[in-house]
């Protein structure tokens, strides 16, 4: 079971932080948007799975569907909140199709790959650190974002959230989270001469950053747990 979900999760992750474009999100309300969303999905479950035909997969694609177009033009919700709401809806029914078909995995292409789900939860912890955390700690910090704050390099603040939450979550599944303090000394540093001078900045400095390490602890101690009940990639100190 745990190895067909980690291959859905992947699947999942990749659709909905790699291959929906921005312009998708903008345009979901358009229905041949969410469709070619929905055909992405499908693809890459099969993709992942190592299989086309398997019936659950186009169920799980179809809900994926439901539970977009139910965000989108039924409830018409953004920001925190609703994002994680609609993520935790997606990830019950990864579960819910690995517990009611858990074989999908044994039955596909890749199940001879033994490392395979395991590589497949490393990347999906990744990508959620790093991509789906951009989205994340981005909703957390729209209030603010729009105050008169420092201007710094295009893209720079995102950039640097991505750069820091990967490595938290490296530091993590590595086994050597003691190297986050020296991150966490180094932004401290790098950020004293603009946070000391604006209380406000150095107060959304803060609350952008305790969130952001906070995403990659929990994303990296999360995939570890994950990564303990899968056959061993052999790559990571301390997986069984």
């Amino acid at each position: 079971m745990i190895t067909t979900f980690a291959a859905l999760l992947f699947a999942h992750v990749l659709a909905d932080f790699v291959l929906q474009t921005n312009w998708m999100v903008r345009n979901k309300r358009n229905p041949l948007v969410l469709l070619l969303h929905g055909v992405i999905v499908l693809v890459t479950l099969q993709a992942a799975l190592g299989t086309v035909t398997a019936w659950p997969l186009l169920a799980l694609a179809g809900a994926h569907l439901v539970i977009d177009a139910l965000k989108t033009h039924a409830l018409r919700l953004t920001g925190l909140w609703p994002f994680l709401g609609d993520q935790a809806l997606h990830v019950i029914t990864l579960i819910l199709t690995a517990l009611l078909a858990p074989t999908l995995w044994a039955q596909g292409l890749w199940s001879g790959l033994e490392f395979l789900p395991a590589l497949f939860a490393l990347l999906s912890g990744l990508l959620i650190a790093t991509r789906a955390g951009s989205f994340a700690i981005g909703f957390l910090m729209a209030p603010w974002s729009g105050q008169d704050l420092p201007k710094g390099l295009e893209n720079g603040g995102y950039l640097i959230g991505i750069l820091e939450r990967g490595l938290v979550f490296l530091l993590v599944v590595v086994g050597q989270p003691a190297g986050i303090g020296f991150l966490i000394a180094a932004k401290s540093v790098l950020r004293f001469d603009t946070t000391s001078k604006d209380q406000r900045a150095g107060e959304y400095v803060i609350i952008g950053t305790l969130a952001s390490f906070g995403w990659a602890l929990v994303t990296g101690y999360g995939t570890l747990a994950m990564l303990s009940h899968l056959p061993p990639l052999g790559i990571l100190p301390g997986t069984p």
